[in-house]
């Protein structure tokens, strides 16, 4: 069965957020616990995002804020690992942050999976603009939800179904991810 692995960004999603709305209402999301929220280190949030992953095969990632970063990094240095799908929800800019300055640059090779980025035109960790180069960049949709702030509580967002919603069509778009050596077998043919 396909999980959805949700990783939070910067100090973590607690009720009311999405996120935590997402983790307690369905059987196959999983919040991923990441350590220290308030103080994140690139290098263990990497680890522990790739240990769930790893136990969690052919998983949908939905991140918000740095934690739509620390997804595009982890499917940048490891594509090995097996993902399914991402949805990339306000992805925060690291250039000049302070707090998330060290999860920079941001990684800009295209993501070998489907995935989804959903951006706001006042958000206020990433200008529209910038969210549409990422998304070309990385090889993703882009969608433009208006003005809608960092599309969390403070926004009014809730439990957000139209993100299950884009969640699920990426799930329809995609595939089973193969296992390596069975798609290095399968290209050999």
């Amino acid at each position: 069965m396909t999980k959805t692995l949700i990783v939070p960004g910067l100090d973590g999603s607690a009720a009311p957020h999405w996120q935590h709305w997402w983790a307690a209402t369905e059987h196959d999301a999983l919040m991923v616990e990441l350590s220290d929220p308030s103080r994140p280190s690139p290098a263990v949030w990497e680890a522990e995002l790739a240990g769930m992953i790893l136990r969690h095969p052919d998983s949908i990632l939905v991140g918000h804020s740095l934690g739509a970063i620390l997804i595009a990094r982890i499917l940048a240095r490891w594509p090995q690992l097996q993902v399914r799908a991402a949805l990339l929800v306000a992805p925060a800019e690291t250039e000049g942050a302070d707090r998330i300055g060290h999860f920079g640059p941001i990684p800009q090779l295209p993501f070998d999976i489907p995935a989804t980025v959903v951006a706001s035109r006042n958000d206020p960790w990433m200008s529209l603009a910038r969210a549409s180069h990422l998304a070309r960049a990385w090889g993703s949709d882009l969608l433009d939800l208006g003005f809608v702030g960092h599309i969390n509580v403070a926004s009014g967002f809730g439990p957000w179904a139209e993100g299950k919603a884009v969640r699920d069509d990426l799930a329809l778009r995609s595939g089973p991810v193969l296992p390596r050596n069975r798609l290095e077998r399968r290209l050999a043919r």
